[in-house]
């Protein structure tokens, strides 16, 4: 069982939220998975140009540190985002991630994969999380849950963080071996996905790798 965490805090080792996803980490390795962790402010990942090329062919056109992250996204049976809050959304450097996955979500990509999210701001760390959480259903995943660290609030607040953000780790390999169901979040990915169906049907003859993608699962 793999786990990825993504850090996409601007401030290496100085930051609260890598702290977060480390005690994630350490939860989900405590519980035997195997654990990786990304440093995203280290990899030089372009914006998206919006050209599609990757609707076509399945490949990016952009020559960069994405393509290795996102085969070890697809390769991972969880995954661990944490962001700190700027202006009540994540970093421009996870956003920028986001942004290049479109063909993932048009092709449902994280389809059985599990997933929880981590955040720390001086206030209203949720903003983030509630907007990852979101993300990721709308990508095919399960949701396991989310916790973060309110740094208005002082030390504690940041280690009582730490606690849950270990407890979420536990969580997720717990939800990854028995293929836990929610069964709200599947309802609302099966009307993501049946959108995604037809908006691929629809533009079949330009978006040709992932017509033909839906083709080899025969549109399930």
């Amino acid at each position: 069982m793999r786990i990825l965490g993504i850090c996409s805090s601007p401030k290496g080792s100085r930051s609260t939220t890598l702290r977060l996803v480390q005690a994630a980490l350490e939860g989900a390795g405590e519980n035997g998975a195997e654990t990786e962790l990304v440093d995203l402010c280290q990899l030089d990942i372009k914006y998206c140009n919006a050209c599609q090329t990757c609707f076509k062919t399945g490949k990016c056109v952009h020559k960069d540190d994405f393509q290795g992250l996102y085969e070890k996204i697809l390769m991972a049976d969880g995954l661990i985002l944490g962001s700190p809050n700027y202006f009540h959304t994540v970093t421009a450097q996870l956003k920028t991630l986001i942004d290049r996955m479109a063909d993932a979500v048009h092709c449902q990509l994280l389809t059985g994969k599990y997933c929880c999210s981590l955040a720390t701001g001086g206030s209203n760390y949720d903003q983030v999380t509630g907007y990852l959480d979101s993300l990721m259903v709308n990508f095919g995943a399960f949701v396991t849950g989310s916790a973060g660290a309110e740094m208005s609030k002082g030390p504690r607040a940041l280690e009582e963080g730490e606690r849950k953000a270990r407890d979420l780790g536990r969580a997720l390999v717990k939800d990854i071996r028995t293929k836990c169901d929610y069964a709200e979040q599947r309802k609302v990915q099966e009307g993501i996905r049946s959108h995604f169906k037809e908006l691929v049907r629809m533009n079949k003859d330009n978006w040709e790798h992932e017509y033909e993608h839906w083709n080899s699962i025969n549109w399930r």
